[in-house]
């Protein structure tokens, strides 16, 4: 097991890695939107995707991998009336054949924000 690290995405707040490479496959953290140097992005759900997404994808870069190469995702959102407006953008992330996904409602995330994202990847 390896652990990724880049400073082109928040550092962990907590005692867990960025992401995890382990049998060829990349697991990452949720990532909430934080910018690389660790400020919350105020604004709307579709503002506070597009950091998540960014987030995902500089970590994917660093280990090695893409967003191309994504199998999974597990999405959660403070409200589910959010949902259109974070499928618009999320969809700008990825194309066909689209990963796997899991999309739940919570009640609440770190730092009151209203989305976070995780992902499963490919390694190699």
């Amino acid at each position: 097991m390896e652990a990724v690290r880049t400073p082109k995405a928040p550092q962990a707040i907590g005692p867990y890695s960025q992401a995890v490479r382990a049998q060829g496959l990349l697991f990452v953290s949720g990532q909430i939107p934080l910018t690389p140097e660790g400020t919350l992005v105020e604004g709307d759900i579709r503002a506070q995707t597009e950091r998540v997404m960014e987030n995902l994808k500089a970590i994917l870069e660093a280990a090695g991998s893409s967003l191309a190469k994504v199998v999974q995702t597990t999405c959660f959102l403070a409200d589910m009336e959010d949902f259109p407006a974070f499928n618009e953008i999320y969809a700008r992330y990825f194309q066909p054949p689209y990963p796997a996904r899991a999309t739940v409602a919570v009640k609440a995330l770190p730092r009151g924000v209203r989305v976070e994202v995780a992902c499963i990847a490919l390694a190699e």
